[in-house]
Parts: C-alpha cells; sequence; structure tokens
C-alpha cells in the first residue's frame, strides 16, 4: 500500500447540481479507476437544484484521497464530504419477504417487533417485513430470519447526515463563484 494505512470503507456525501448526467458521470469517476462502489443513494435535498448522494467505497487513506480530487474536479460537484471519521448517522432500509409458515409466524413477528421493523404486507405464504437500521443491526436481523427461509430480500444503499453544526467539507469552488443561473438576478423567465 502507498502509505501504508488498511483499507477501510469510507461514507462520502456530494452535493451536486441536480442535472441529467451527473450521477453517470461519478459513478463513471469511480469505475474509471477501478474502485468498486459498495452502496450508492441519491435524492434530492429542500433545494430541488442540488441533489446529495451518499457513496460507500473502501479504500486506504491514499485511494479515498485520490477520489476527493477527483470528485472536485467535475463540474457539477458543489461539495464533498467524507464522513467516515466525522460524527454522523447512518441509516439503511431493508424489505425482506419471508415464508410465514404457521409455526414461524409467532417468532417472525417478535423477531420484528426486537428490531423495531414493521410488518408492511402479509398473504397465507408469506410476511414482508420493512427495517431501518445500521449495517449490523440489518445483518442481525436476517441472519435471524434466514431459518424461517427468506424468498426475497431488497437494500437501500446508506444515507448519512453529520451529527454537528459544521463538518470538515471540501468545496469544489468559492461559495461566491457559485450562483446558478435560476438565482441570478440579471436572468428573467430561465426555464430549465
Amino acid at each position: 500500500m502507498q502509505n501504508g494505512s488498511e483499507p477501510r470503507k469510507h461514507t462520502i456525501a456530494i452535493q451536486v447540481e441536480n442535472k441529467f448526467g451527473v450521477l453517470s458521470r461519478v459513478a463513471g469517476l469511480f469505475s474509471a479507476r477501478g474502485y468498486n462502489i459498495e452502496s450508492l443513494s441519491v435524492g434530492e435535498t429542500l433545494d430541488a437544484t442540488v441533489s446529495r448522494m451518499t457513496i460507500v467505497v473502501r479504500g486506504d487513506e491514499f485511494i479515498i484521497e485520490q477520489v476527493m480530487k477527483q470528485l472536485h474536479k467535475l463540474i457539477d460537484v458543489i461539495k464533498v464530504t467524507d464522513l467516515t471519521d466525522e460524527s454522523h448517522v447512518e441509516r439503511e432500509l431493508v424489505l425482506i419477504r419471508v415464508n410465514a409458515e404457521p409455526q414461524h409466524r409467532a417468532e417472525i413477528m417478535r423477531t420484528a417487533d426486537i428490531f423495531r421493523a414493521k410488518i408492511v404486507d402479509v398473504t397465507p405464504q408469506s410476511f414482508t417485513i420493512e427495517a431501518t437500521g445500521d449495517e449490523g443491526k440489518l445483518g442481525a436481523l436476517i441472519e435471524l430470519l434466514r431459518p424461517m427461509g427468506i424468498q426475497e430480500l431488497v437494500r437501500t444503499g446508506k444515507v448519512a447526515i453529520a451529527r454537528g453544526p459544521k463538518t470538515r467539507a471540501k468545496k469544489s469552488e468559492p461559495e461566491k463563484a457559485r450562483l446558478r443561473i435560476s438565482e441570478d438576478p440579471k436572468v428573467v423567465g430561465f426555464a430549465d
């Protein structure tokens, strides 16, 4: 390894312009350099012109530093923050469809209750359970339900938010130079 640090998971939050092709460019940056994205979640922020991506990637400090530098070079990137060593809250969502044989129904409901999960759909053959939490909690729930017979499972990517009022962020451009066309007082009636 370049600097002797061990590879570990990093959670990177990226604010980007909400435009066509931005997700493709960000994902392409990772794949072109041979980095595997373990998790990716994207959604609009309070400002409909800005989206927030939460990306989980495994690498040593050198690799993550290179990724951060490359992200800053992308024109549509507003702000990049590595939340890994910051105080933050992170969650994932999982939907699990599990066999609901009569002898296991009570146990499935107890297990869901213990994990503060909800049963969101019931059929004569299955229960669908919705749970949110960190990776460890969801992994433990899955392992406890596995003996009952998991029919299907789907997970979202991780979403994360800093806990404090400020995080260490590296901005791609000075804030005053980042005026959006739609915010420019000289532009009237501009439509995307």
